[in-house]
């Protein structure tokens, strides 16, 4: 699940790990019952299947059958040194049901576009339900945009609300004059009443329940249609090249139906929710699944503060990135490096696997202070959003939690394959879904060619972009640009990131087409090719500009006969001049020359693997 922008992970410490007791393995109580349930449990392929068809029919049954569970947990402001406080299903329930009703009544938003922005919160799950379950069209936003960025995705979306954290209010604020086609400006977390187009969302649900208390119906009588666009999310920045997906009611319900035959999810798991939410991959996995099954989900005050919301909330399960689950790994090795017991803890990751290999899994007694640093429930870490090093999934399971791997983009909302816990295979991002279609197209002779998918939670199109969607889009086959294959077994492993879309270590979005299309307004640059650059001893990505220059715009502007070293120069002084325009990740780091054309198709289109392969081929003729 390749669209998650800017994840950036502060520096957090683990306390130092005595691991105590670890000697006196023959001391442990061994639950045979335990034993038995994972003989069950290899013996079991699937799960039974779900097959709801809208988010509204999730909304009404979990409403009803979990209405006395703990649902959203969070810190009231924030406050990390608070307790978290607990918001039931039936609470929540209403919570949306009367925002619905303020948003389609009282504010006369009925239909309407919404946008959705700020840091993950109480008020933004129910904002995404109440929107998504009858009152209009769900435009979640990525909080780390510039200001102009946020102008620029509530103008292509034709908002006419925008429902907003408290740490947007300044954002906000500077943009509200550019934006007259927006009645509504509600901000979360206020109980504000209506002052020109600004209104408090607490305001808007108690007038919606003033409605609802008379009896009015209206909102849950409202009707889905499974197949009609009610989400959209924008997968990069938002020049005239950034791609909107438009995605309906079958597309997210398909999600929890996907995951529900690979992995089983019980009213008891408590879901951490660390990941921002205008993502597919949280909103859907980390908010609708954990909804459907009765579960909870503790809202993660920032990461700085992981560590103790950890502790303190006991989670389960956790959706992650591979940078995340990097960190955990390095900060917890540390701190048992530090005791001096990081070779009893090797020895004894041998000494459990083996157990577990016989039926007798002692991992959670053994590694107990570990697992303690994690709230002491962890069982299930999700990966995802770009590849990961199989050495750090490998160790997550020594440590007996089950390491799980998706693969989807943002165009198939975003699940396509996941590895099911019934057989876990760390490196491979798992068995496409039970209602995707998975194929290697054009496989070369290792197999590897690019991944096309066919799913039902394939996406409708690029919005207002016809063109886009019929060049990714083929008799109902989605041309994903990753490259990877599949074993005799099913299972999928990505070998290749995509022919055009660069995704960072941390998985960030760039696509190349946004940076060229400002590279190709300098008039000392012929043509660009911007990608992500591959170097020894480094895991990030190097944003690159491949770039032949214009050597006749050259010479007018700057004269004849310059060095290499100086034609180097001046377009680099031009390319630091559009990296002042671009979000910083995005930023070009190095620049590359080329004098001989690019290898094109016959619709002109840069063939991307192929010059990429080039540079690997010369690289090893070097060697």
């Amino acid at each position: 699940m390749r669209i998650l922008k800017d994840f950036k992970i502060p520096d957090f410490k683990f306390p130092k790990m005595k691991m105590e007791g670890m000697e006196n393995i023959q001391e442990m109580n061994v639950n045979y019952d335990e034993i038995e349930q994972i003989k069950d449990k290899k013996n079991k392929k699937f799960y039974p299947a779900t097959h709801y068809k809208t988010v509204k029919e999730i909304f009404k049954r979990s409403i009803d059958v979990y209405k006395n569970n703990i649902y959203i947990l969070e810190r009231p402001n924030h406050d990390h040194k608070a307790k978290f406080e607990e918001f039931t299903y039936e609470r929540f329930g209403n919570d949306v049901i009367n925002l619905g009703t303020g948003l389609i009544k009282y504010l006369n938003l009925k239909d309407e576009r919404i946008v959705i922005i700020g840091e993950n919160t109480y008020y933004w799950y129910v904002s995404y339900f109440s929107i998504l379950c009858g009152a209009g069209l769900a435009v979640p936003v990525d909080k780390e945009l510039p200001v102009n960025e946020i102008e620029n995705v509530i103008k292509r979306s034709h908002a006419s609300a925008v429902i907003y954290s408290k740490k947007k209010k300044d954002a906000i604020d500077k943009i509200k004059d550019n934006l007259p086609m927006v009645k509504y400006f509600i901000e979360m977390n206020s109980d504000n009443g209506v002052q020109g187009r600004d209104v408090g969302i607490e305001h808007v649900i108690a007038e919606g329940k003033k409605y609802t208390d008379e009896g009015n119906t209206e909102y849950m009588d409202i009707e889905i249609d499974p197949e009609e666009f009610k989400f959209l999310i924008f997968t990069s920045g938002t020049t005239s090249q950034a791609k909107g997906v438009m995605l309906n009611h079958r597309n997210l319900a398909a999600n929890v139906n996907a995951v529900s035959t690979y992995v089983k999810i019980n009213e008891w798991d408590r879901f951490f929710s660390v990941l921002p939410l205008h993502h597919t991959y949280e909103s859907s996995i980390g908010a609708l699944l954990p909804f459907a099954n009765g579960s909870s989900v503790a809202v993660c005050g920032g990461l700085r503060y992981i560590v103790t919301d950890m502790q303190d909330s006991h989670p389960t399960a956790m959706l992650a990135v591979p940078l995340l689950v990097e960190n955990l790994y390095k900060k917890i090795n540390q701190s048992i490096e530090k005791s001096g017991k990081a070779g009893l803890v090797n020895s004894m990751i041998h000494v459990t696997n083996a157990l577990k290999s016989v039926g007798i899994d002692i991992k959670k007694k053994v590694f107990k202070e570990i697992y303690d640093n994690l709230g002491g429930n962890m069982r299930i870490i999700v990966s995802a959003a770009a590849p990961m090093d199989k050495k750090i999934g490998k160790w997550v399971q020594d440590i007996g939690i089950e390491f799980l791997q998706g693969y989807g983009l943002t165009e198939t909302a975003p699940i396509s394959a996941l590895t099911p816990e019934c057989d876990p295979r760390v490196g491979s991002v798992g068995l496409p879904v039970n209602c995707a279609q998975i194929k290697i197209h054009n496989p070369n002779e290792n197999g590897e060619g690019e991944i096309w998918i066919k799913s039902e939670t394939l996406m409708m199109g690029y919005y207002e972009d016809e063109e886009a969607t019929k060049d990714v889009i083929h008799d109902g086959w989605f041309n994903s640009g990753d490259i990877g294959y599949m074993d005799k077994d099913g299972y999928v492993y990505v070998t290749g990131r995509s022919k055009n879309i660069i995704v960072t270590q941390n998985g960030k979005n760039i696509y190349p087409e946004e940076i060229e299309l400002l590279l190709s307004k300098i008039p000392e640059i012929s043509e660009s090719m911007v990608y992500g650059k591959e170097v020894v001893g480094e895991k990030e990505l190097i944003i690159t500009a491949k770039v032949i220059p214009n050597q006749e715009e050259i010479e007018r502007l700057h004269g004849k006969d310059l060095t290499e070293e100086q034609i180097h120069k001046i377009i680099w002084d031009k390319i630091k001049e559009v990296n002042k325009s671009l979000t910083s990740y995005k930023a070009i780091k190095k620049l590359e020359l080329k004098h001989d054309e690019f290898e094109k198709t016959t619709t002109m289109k840069i063939k991307r693997y192929v010059e990429l392969q080039k540079d690997k081929d010369k690289e090893k003729n070097q060697k």
